[in-house]
């Protein structure tokens, strides 16, 4: 059931949205739901809504696994460049 909201934005903020929002060819409405929707999936009681694909991968990759790589590239590309 999709219900009328009423916000009030600078307007500046309304206009960089609408910009945004035809950029990307959305609607604004369409933006503030998907917001919305957004910062509910970090409360604990929506995290089913995730996709189970992202659920399944996450923590697969460590962060030291990420730092190990990030400091393997960068000796790499001073090497390549030396």
């Amino acid at each position: 059931m999709e219900t009328k909201l009423t916000l009030k934005l600078d307007q500046n903020v309304i206009n960089s949205a609408k910009a945004y929002a035809s950029k990307n060819k959305k609607s604004l409405s369409g933006l503030v739901e998907e917001y919305f929707k957004n910062i509910c999936l970090n409360d604990k009681e929506n995290i089913s809504e995730i996709n189970p694909l992202v659920l399944e991968l996450s923590g697969i990759i460590s962060e030291n696994s990420i730092k190990s790589y990030s400091d393997d590239y960068l000796k790499y590309i001073e090497n390549k460049y030396e």
